[in-house]
């Protein structure tokens, strides 16, 4: 299987199964001498872990992440960094019964088509399982980008939407939700009790906003930060769409509207009116807050019974067992942000080596 490694300068690859003994990640290109140690990445892990809350996956894996290579008394020494995260509670026998069949909307037939085999444990690489590594990535590279903040939080769940009326940031670690709307994680809890009871599942928008970019990362055609942060979220499982700014919104505005009008600012630098382009424009940071939303899909693993084809070709109705989250997306929070934070270390490692500078 190829295509495991992401990111140009600083690259991060991912390896291991959902029932496998272990996960982990190479993070490959971090510049030395930035202090890391486990406890900068496990507060990262401990927001996506799985069995936090009802509402979500009751596999209970501590996810407890061992640095085995690439720091020495404390700091990065510029070598690969070795990350590995155990698995200890998996349950593969909870597969068995649809191990001959295919789970509609998952990844089941695609890889049976491609390689000729797959593993039915979970999924194996195709389990959102594997985004751990990813989140234990994205930790290291926010040494990178301390100047950033990011944030991501849910804003739509089974179609309910938050009121922007009433956001706020500190209500996203106050609930299970990730919710910046304290009245809608009320409502949401409902929506995804009935879900879960039903056997059922929901699919939920993810807004990521980062703040404190300098303008000039990116590139101007095949580099575009854009591009690279709608690819690193299309790759996060369940992930089938992705908006930058006002997204498919700009596609109903007249120019005028759309257009993100400048002032002179006080220390000579143009001052916005409005950031519909997503704080991006020809590809490149203007120094505005960069916002994107990711939709996640409802999970395909659920109880309620469905119709599929068995890998012998037959039709059969399928129910899949075992554990998952009612909302993939409510997990997905803490990857989109992990995502972004490669994205941007990787993008401010470019803009060095060609441009020069500390930016």
């Amino acid at each position: 299987m190829s295509f495991n490694t992401f990111g140009r300068l600083f690259r991060f690859s991912s390896w291991g199964e959902s029932h496998g003994p272990a996960i982990g990640a190479l993070i490959d290109g971090c510049p030395p001498g930035l202090e890391l140690s486990e406890a900068d990445i496990q507060p990262f892990l401990d927001r996506r872990r799985p069995g936090g809350s009802r509402f979500t996956t009751q596999r209970r894996e501590p996810d407890a992440v061992r640095i085995l290579s690439g720091t020495f008394e404390g700091r990065t020494t510029g070598t690969p960094i070795s990350l590995v995260i155990d698995n200890v509670d998996a349950r593969s026998k909870d597969y068995a019964a649809i191990a001959p069949a295919y789970r509609p909307g998952h990844a089941d037939y695609a890889y049976d088509a491609k390689y000729g085999h797959r593993d039915w444990r979970g999924g194996g690489r195709s389990s959102a399982r594997e985004t751990a590594a990813r989140v234990a990535a994205g930790a290291v590279a926010r040494l990178v980008v301390p100047e950033v903040r990011i944030r991501a939080y849910l804003v739509e769940l089974g179609g309910d939407p938050i009121d922007r009326g009433a956001f706020d940031f500190d209500a996203v670690d106050a609930n299970p939700f990730f919710c910046p709307d304290p009245a809608a994680a009320a409502r949401w809890e409902e929506l995804v009790d009935g879900a879960r009871k039903a056997g059922s599942s929901l699919g939920a928008v993810v807004e990521c906003v980062a703040e404190g970019l300098p303008a000039g990362w990116g590139a101007p055609v095949y580099g575009k930060l854009d591009a690279d942060l709608a690819a690193a979220m299309m790759s996060i499982n369940a992930v089938k769409g992705v908006e930058i700014g006002d997204g498919f919104a700009a596609a109903r505005l007249r120019g005028e509207e759309n257009a993100d009008e400048m002032r002179a600012g006080p220390d000579g630098r143009p001052r916005f009116l409005a950031n519909h382009g997503g704080g991006i424009a020809g590809g490149i940071s203007t120094g505005q807050p960069v916002v994107l939303r990711v939709a996640f899909k409802p999970t395909s693993s659920i109880l309620t019974p469905v119709r599929t084809v068995g890998r012998d070709g037959r039709e059969r109705e399928i129910a899949t067992a075992g554990r998952h989250d009612p909302c993939v997306a409510i997990r997905g929070a803490p990857v989109v942000e992990a995502m972004a934070a490669l994205v941007l270390a990787d993008h401010k490692l470019l803009h060095r080596g060609q441009c020069g500078g500390a930016a």
